[in-house]
């Protein structure tokens, strides 16, 4: 199949991590992938320094010009952002190619405009049950869902002691989070919860790994609440991942949250896991696999924190199951495969009456060919 990745994020969050994963993946199956993306955005580099063929374009015009131009050349258009699936959508009876959007965000969906564009995609796959449950608000019955997947984590020893020098850590034991400073992480309510905490302990320090709009904000309630020597900040890193073996307790404090794919990464390198219960992380946590509280109670995940950071005997029970789960359910070879096959129902779909109105058709007409669409 020769596939499109759609994705016009500018930034690198999760979102990006799993386009690129995925077009990895589509690739190493013997397919051919290339992306549309924003120029200058940080997953067009990438892509192209992994070997990928990168369109990149300024802006909405150049987005739409290259789809009616190009975007028949394409098997499947895979979009992964709103904004790409709305341009998609609109040129589609330029471009005539199957789009499939994955949803990763859980939010309400409203407008006359989200309804239209979102029952003009062939298929819509959530990563999550609350995702898929915010799609069939619209009134869309087959909403897929396939989780997002992360590679195992390979802790690297030698960056994680260097990272705690610079860092002050000492011999303190270290909570952290990996996410964006923005609103839908919350991270008002986490300084909160981590100043909850220092009242009961002083034997930890917090890590926030990342960076957002709300970074000053954030930096004014930790300096309001005396914690500078608490909670540090770290900012963005790459390869985050490769940090987990320095973690005693990976903190999610979303109030919305899609599924939690850097909990995927805490279940690999089997870091225990206090979180909010927000939207798809209800469903990554269930089982005890890790310690929820509501969204916004910072109360209830302070607690929670400091009943991991005590060790219980069962703790290790936790993080094997959780890391059994990881390694059953979110594979990234599994991810791939459950995309491929459904793209490919949709590509027979879509030539089966042509084939059966063929097969009861008298002779073709001479000069005149059959069309077929390219296959992998």
């Amino acid at each position: 199949m020769n596939i499109l990745q759609l994705n016009f994020e500018a930034g690198w969050r999760g979102g990006e991590r799993q386009t690129m994963l995925s077009m990895l993946q589509f690739r190493e199956e013997g397919h051919t992938v290339h992306l549309l993306c924003r120029a200058g955005s940080q997953i067009g580099e990438r892509a192209r320094a992994a070997g990928f063929v990168v369109h990149e374009r300024k802006g909405s015009g150049g987005v739409i010009g290259f789809l009616a131009l190009s975007g028949k050349r394409y098997d499947i258009l895979h979009v992964q952002t709103g904004h790409m699936l709305t341009w998609a959508v609109l040129t589609k009876l330029l471009h005539r190619t199957l789009v499939v959007y994955s949803r990763r965000v859980a939010f309400r969906l409203k407008g006359a405009l989200t309804r239209f564009k979102y029952r003009k995609t062939d298929l819509v796959v959530a990563i999550s049950e609350a995702c898929a449950n915010s799609v069939q608000a619209l009134g869309i019955q087959h909403v897929p869902i396939i989780a997002d997947a992360v590679l195992p984590v390979s802790p690297n020893a030698t960056r994680s002691q260097m990272l705690a020098g610079q860092l002050g850590i000492g011999q303190r034991k270290v909570v952290a989070t990996t996410s964006a400073l923005a609103a839908d992480k919350d991270p008002l309510m986490l300084v909160d919860a981590i100043a909850a905490l220092k009242k009961r302990r002083n034997d930890f320090v917090f890590v926030h790994f990342g960076a957002g709009a709300l970074e000053p904000e954030v930096r004014a309630r930790v300096a309001a609440l005396q914690l500078q020597d608490t909670f540090l900040f770290a900012g963005y890193q790459q390869n985050v991942e490769a940090l987990f073996g320095l973690f005693d307790v990976f903190v999610m404090s979303s109030r919305e949250e899609g599924l939690g794919s850097s909990v995927l990464d805490a279940f690999s390198a089997r870091v225990p896991v206090a979180s909010t219960s927000a939207g798809g992380l209800k469903e990554l946590l269930a089982d005890d696999r890790g310690l929820m509280s509501a969204p916004g109670d910072a109360g209830g995940l302070a607690r929670n924190i400091g009943q991991l950071l005590d060790a219980p005997d069962w703790l290790g029970a936790m993080t094997s199951k959780a890391a059994e789960y990881f390694e059953r359910t979110h594979r990234l070879d599994t991810m791939a495969d459950a995309y491929l096959v459904m793209f490919e129902q949709l590509l027979n779909e879509r030539r089966r009456p042509r084939t059966a109105a063929i097969a009861t058709a008298p002779a073709a007409t001479p000069g005149i060919a059959v069309e077929s669409h390219n296959q992998a």
